[in-house]
């Protein structure tokens, strides 16, 4: 007989799982968005220093990707979020005084392996806490608090600056180590529930051999650069290509935080009512991520002349990239989450995360050497890319686990293995 676990609506705590994740963006969103100023100034190094220490500290620090999925399997998924609060509460607070390169190298580094971390374990802790269904609505939950989470931590971060001048990213800097306590705190009442089939030992040759599961994180990586296009492509597409002004970037981004902060649990919604499978949701989000790129093609061989008409285009493709945006991320991630076998669930979010962080590592210098030969290039191979992971879900979709692609409305009580628990040598 089966363990089985209750659902999310009988978890104990589970509200504050997206609220601690809200918490923990404010303090993301508090440095991110001028990452080289910001440590530039908390530590006095120059940005050359800076700029080398953070890509070495951030190659560095994907190695802690394994070694956290295997201690979420060996101590569970919120004992491990515990432990990486507390690295980058440590780290943030000791940024201010790490003003010599070792130093700031070894800050730097500890935090950066915690953050790469992070994502992996946080999705790891959904699977521990629901089930079926639940799994959607509370990662729509979490993903929409943490957009509103990042916003604010960007918009607070730039108010301490404007008043308190470079002494305020110090301010931020130990903002961002409090903000980190409290998300901890705030995850206090959750109380996940793992099986017994949770604690038995798996190792990273179960993830390797899965071949389906690797389908799907191939797929990710394909999507995640979509992903990267907006912080990235957008800005050098709009300045140097079509010579639009710096503001509708900003406006750009204002326009999708708040889409998917306010839009994001509704459009989850909407789309579980529908019916749709979690690989088909997955996929029109592509389809739709796709669609965008292509208006971009559009409108980097038009370049319209008038503000007006170049203002509406671009907020009309910034809407059609955050609806894909909104429809593509909570069902790619619990597909990834549901398709894992429970005794091995944090190795397989480990290597599921590599996706998302080779993704951000590759698309800096794909974006800008295919832009040097045509601004619209990058736009092409993203559509290809989106496409081709569309296709990659839809024809992968027979060989994952029934319940990962189409949630069950409950546990069973009794009865053999689940596909979610099924070997995944016998998945493959």
């Amino acid at each position: 007989m089966r363990t089985t676990k209750p659902s999310a609506a009988g978890t104990p705590g589970r509200w504050a799982l997206p609220v601690a994740a809200a918490v923990n963006d404010v303090g993301t969103g508090m440095y991110v968005p001028f990452t080289l100023v910001f440590f530039h100034y908390v530590t006095g190094l120059p940005f050359t220093v800076v700029g080398a220490v953070l890509t070495v500290t951030g190659l560095v620090g994907l190695t802690a990707l394994p070694l956290a999925g295997a201690a979420v399997d060996r101590y569970g998924a919120k004992r491990v979020q515990y432990v990486l609060y507390g690295v980058r509460v440590a780290g943030f607070a000791l940024y201010p005084f790490a003003h010599a390169l070792p130093a700031f190298a070894a800050v730097a580094l500890v935090t950066a392996a915690a953050d790469r971390a992070f994502p992996a374990v946080q999705q790891s802790l959904v699977g521990e806490v629901a089930q079926g269904a639940d799994r959607d609505r509370l990662q729509a939950a979490t993903r929409a608090l943490q957009n509103g989470g990042n916003g604010a931590g960007a918009l607070l971060a730039s108010l301490v600056i404007a008043f308190a001048g470079p002494t305020g990213y110090t301010y931020t800097a130990w903002g961002n180590a409090l903000s980190f306590a409290l998300a901890a705190l705030l995850l206090r009442p959750l109380k996940p529930v793992r099986s017994a089939a949770a604690r038995r030992r798996a190792g990273y040759r179960l993830v390797l051999s899965d071949r389906p599961f690797l389908v799907v994180t191939g797929a990710n990586f394909l999507n995640a650069l979509s992903y990267s296009a907006l912080s990235v492509l957008f800005p050098l597409f709009l300045l140097e290509w079509l010579h639009a002004p710096a503001a509708l970037t900003g406006a750009a981004f204002t326009v999708n935080t708040v889409l998917c902060a306010f839009a994001g649990v509704y459009v989850g919604s909407r789309v579980r009512r529908a019916g749709a499978r979690r690989t088909r949701a997955a996929a029109l989000g592509g389809t739709l991520f796709a669609a965008a790129f292509a208006a971009q093609i559009v409108l980097g061989t038009v370049r319209p002349a008038s503000g007006a008409v170049l203002g509406a285009a671009l907020t009309a493709v910034i809407v059609l990239y955050t609806l894909g945006e909104l429809i593509h991320s909570p069902a790619a991630e619990v597909l990834a989450v549901s398709a894992a076998p429970e005794e091995a669930r944090g190795r397989y979010m480990a290597a599921y995360q590599v996706s998302w962080s080779l993704a951000k590592a590759v698309a800096p210098s794909l974006f800008t050497t295919l832009f040097a030969a045509d601004g619209r290039l990058p736009w092409a191979v993203l559509v290809l890319t989106s496409a081709l992971a569309a296709a990659l879900l839809i024809r992968v979709e027979h060989r994952l686990p029934a319940d990962a692609v189409r949630p069950l409305p409950a546990p069973v009580a009794q009865g053999g293995p689940t596909p979610a628990t099924t070997p995944a040598a016998a998945r493959a």
